[in-house]
């Protein structure tokens, strides 16, 4: 429990230095499950962030659904992680 917490402290620490649009406690939620599905440099080059950081909120939603794939191949499973994302 406690190694988990600090793994994912990891990701809500780099959260919040990446993101620089207000955005509320969902959006933040889902992004650092995203970004700890990721990885930090996946997510921090992800254009994702950058619409969001633009303020484009609906437009960096759909981007979830790019990050369904595993070695090239769509997953089911990650197409119902992005869609709960």
């Amino acid at each position: 429990e406690i190694l988990l917490e600090q793994d994912v402290n990891r990701f809500v620490t780099a959260l919040n230095r990446l993101v620089s649009v207000e955005i509320n406690q969902n959006q933040f939620d889902a992004l650092v499950c995203l970004a700890y599905n990721i990885g930090i440099h996946a997510f921090e080059k992800s254009t994702l962030l950058r619409i969001l950081n633009k303020g484009h909120y609906e437009a960096a939603a759909s981007e979830f659904k790019r990050w369904v794939y595993s070695r090239g191949k769509r997953l089911s499973g990650l197409i119902r992680r992005r869609n709960a994302e």
